[in-house]
């Protein structure tokens, strides 16, 4: 996937110019942040419809090249169309130089076939797939990998569990919980209509 957008200036704001954007077969976007004043722009709408679903959009950074001008950006919310899915609307946080961001990372979990408590008959519960972390752009994670192959029915993954990359620091609390392995369900309408074998 291209880490590149060729973007053109828009000159207007508003909805009304938004729509006209999008009429036209662009998707409107902002580019903001680093003490400057933000920038109104338009990007294919084919190039970021595929940019979008490639996934990890919000965690990559980019570059919009403006005419001559390129701009560091790390995308930070956008809108769908409730339809067919197209983008509507895209925010770009711009990244300088020496800056921290705040980003989501997936949680990747490993080891989940030879987990003692899974083998039992547990459930892995997954209550965060991603966590927060603040970091440089340069070096955001790609995944948090936790292996959780030692784990019995009953154990638990905290924050604090989480082993993080040189320069990247995590935003929730150490007891925050993550994921845990669950006791297997029972069937309680089977188990009510089975027979006793005294019957």
């Amino acid at each position: 996937m291209s880490k590149t957008f060729a973007a053109t200036l828009r000159t207007r704001a508003g909805k009304g110019a938004a729509r006209a954007t999008r009429r036209a077969g662009l998707v409107p976007a902002v580019i903001y942040g680093g003490n400057k004043e933000p920038v109104l722009i338009s990007l294919p709408i084919k190039d970021t419809t595929t940019k979008i679903m490639a996934g990890k959009f919000l965690s990559t950074v980019f570059t919009v090249e403006v005419g001559s001008e390129k701009i560091r950006v790390l995308p930070r919310d956008f809108t769908l169309d409730k339809l067919d899915d197209s983008p509507v609307h895209v925010d770009f946080l711009r990244v300088t130089e020496g800056s921290m961001i705040r980003v989501a990372v997936p949680v990747h979990f490993l080891g989940q076939d030879v987990s003692p408590g899974i083998k039992l008959g547990g459930v892995l519960n997954i209550v965060a797939h991603s966590v927060f972390v603040r970091c440089p752009p340069d070096l955001i994670p790609v995944s948090i990998d936790v292996d959780i192959g030692g784990l019995g029915i009953g154990d638990t993954v905290h924050r604090g569990d989480l082993k993080m990359p040189e320069g990247v620091v995590t935003v929730e609390k150490d007891n925050f919980t993550v994921a845990s392995i669950a006791p297997p369900q029972v069937d309680r309408s089977a188990t009510a209509s089975t027979p006793s074998a005294a019957a």
